[in-house]
């Protein structure tokens, strides 16, 4: 049976007011709330590096179709360009479903109350709905005798294969601009660490010695023979004294416990000196004492470890290794830290050990780069976070006659902790990034991940406050997440899904 031309009017008018309701209300709805739907896109794994001129161009892209399809003349190219923007909805959220790194909360707008697969759907139907619209409606502009409408198939096909390729183009750019060359976006994947459970710890001069199998140990900088014990279900408290065989009355400046299974250690790099003892009866005796001074601590084996501080003959801060092993103490200092202003605050830092990698990981504090090397520092190579500071913003003055040097300002903190593990490092930071809302830095702290063995950033993840206080330092240790507040150790756990944590 013949279908009537009335009709075939009636359909695409119909087909045409659809789409007219759906793009004329969802830009509309991006327009009215334009931040969100920015910092939506911010938060896209594949829009994110774009999202600035994505979030303009999408609404007024719908609109200006919306329009277009009222105007006979130019309806057959509207609905056409209807097709070919629902062609790349469709294949950004098949993207999304199969091939991103992971899955963000769904849009808003019209589609708010829809999850992935159902927009998917949505999408689909939609774009058949543009497809019949365009058959019939090249079939009323070609009664008309309008020859240059007369090969709808390779104008369908070019339209298809052109959205799929501009989208699939923009996956492939957007990777590639977040993990190297990322000009501060972040993505946030949803709940990569979810919170177990939080313990009263009372003081706030505690900070995180280590682990030892179910066992987390905290020092106390006001207490600094005192160990405080607990299990990983944050169970069974224990404070522990140590017996410290102190022959030599060594004076102690800021001692600091580390724990490095079957031994814990005390260090102070103010005297300097190491006082070793065993786990099962934690009794220290001195294990070394020179003139190497240093201001931060790490271990590579019980014979070897890493260590940097400030160099007063050089000038500047420097990482140096203490080897035991051949029996004889053995310093050699390296040249890995880059001097760019004066070299001490310019190059200040946390200084970190992978033993995973088996690498040494120094974090800047003031610019946005991290270095690795081998255990016999070795430059391996230089990272950069992602955020957007190359240069440390320091600025020195000078008293007693230009004796000290201070800052004259505090520079902007870049990186305020680190950890790593596994083949991650993490940094947390309080600076936002673009399309970040600031709400988020009441409640929680950024933390950033970076993949040391792809030299990469992967994501980011909200640590969320516990009663309140913010988590100022924290360790990783497998799937646990050990983080300390003020007053509390708070456990989180590290979600498969996100972390390759055999790795």
């Amino acid at each position: 049976m013949k279908i009537s031309a009335s009709f075939k009017n009636a359909i695409v008018d119909i087909i045409c007011l659809l789409y007219v309701l759906l793009f004329v209300y969802a830009a509309v709805s991006k327009l009215l709330d334009f931040e969100n739907f920015r910092i939506q896109l911010g938060q896209s794994p594949m829009l994110s590096a774009y999202a600035g001129i994505i979030s303009l161009l999408v609404p007024a892209i719908e609109i200006a179709i919306a329009l277009a399809l009222f105007y006979q003349r130019i309806r057959f190219w509207a609905i056409l360009g209807a097709f070919t923007l629902m062609v790349m909805f469709t294949m950004y959220i098949i993207i999304i479903l199969n091939f991103s790194s992971f899955v963000p909360c769904s849009c808003g707008g019209v589609l708010e109350k829809m999850g992935w697969t159902e927009h998917l759907i949505f999408n689909i139907c939609f774009t058949i709905i543009a497809l019949v619209g365009i058959l019939l409606e090249r079939e009323n502009v070609h009664n008309k005798k309008n020859k240059k409408y007369n090969s709808p198939i390779i104008i369908l096909l070019s339209c298809f294969i052109g959205g799929v390729s501009a989208v699939s183009l923009l996956y492939l750019l957007s990777e590639n601009e977040i993990h190297r060359n990322n000009n501060f976006l972040r993505r946030y994947p949803p709940h990569p660490v979810t919170t177990i459970k939080g313990f009263n710890v009372k003081y706030n001069s505690y900070y995180i010695a280590g682990v030892d199998k179910d066992r987390i140990y905290l020092g106390n900088t006001t207490a600094p023979s005192h160990v405080f014990s607990i299990d990983t279900t944050l169970s069974n408290p224990e404070t522990i004294n140590i017996q410290l065989y102190n022959k030599n009355n060594t004076t102690f400046y800021a001692p600091q416990i580390r724990i490095h299974p079957p031994y814990f250690f005390l260090v102070d790099g103010n005297v300097p000196t190491i006082f070793r003892g065993y786990l099962s009866d934690w009794k220290a005796k001195k294990y070394w004492q020179g003139n190497h001074t240093f201001s931060q601590f790490e271990i590579i084996s019980p014979s070897r470890f890493i260590l940097s501080g400030l160099d007063k003959t050089r000038g500047q801060n420097v990482i140096s290794y203490l080897d035991f092993s051949k029996g004889i103490p053995i310093i050699e200092t390296s040249q890995l830290l880059e001097k760019k202003i004066d070299g001490v605050f310019d190059t200040d830092g946390m200084l970190r050990y992978n033993a995973n990698l088996e690498k040494v990981v120094y974090v800047y504090y003031y610019r946005n780069e991290y270095l690795t090397s081998d255990t016999t520092l070795k430059l391996n190579y230089k990272g950069r976070t992602i955020d957007t500071i190359t240069q440390s913003s320091i600025k020195l003055a000078y008293q007693d006659s230009g004796r000290i040097r201070t800052l004259a300002k505090r520079p902007v903190l870049v990186q305020q902790q680190s950890t790593v593990s596994g083949k991650y490092l993490f940094t947390k930071s309080n600076r936002l990034g673009k399309y970040e809302s600031e709400e988020m830095l009441k409640d929680a702290s950024i933390i950033d991940v970076y993949d040391v063995k792809k030299q990469s950033y992967e994501f980011s993840f909200y640590l969320y406050d516990y009663e309140g206080e913010k988590i100022k330092s924290f360790n990783v240790y497998g799937n646990i997440l050990i983080g300390l507040s003020d007053h509390y150790l708070v456990l989180y756990r590290l979600q498969s899904l996100n972390f390759d944590i055999g790795n």
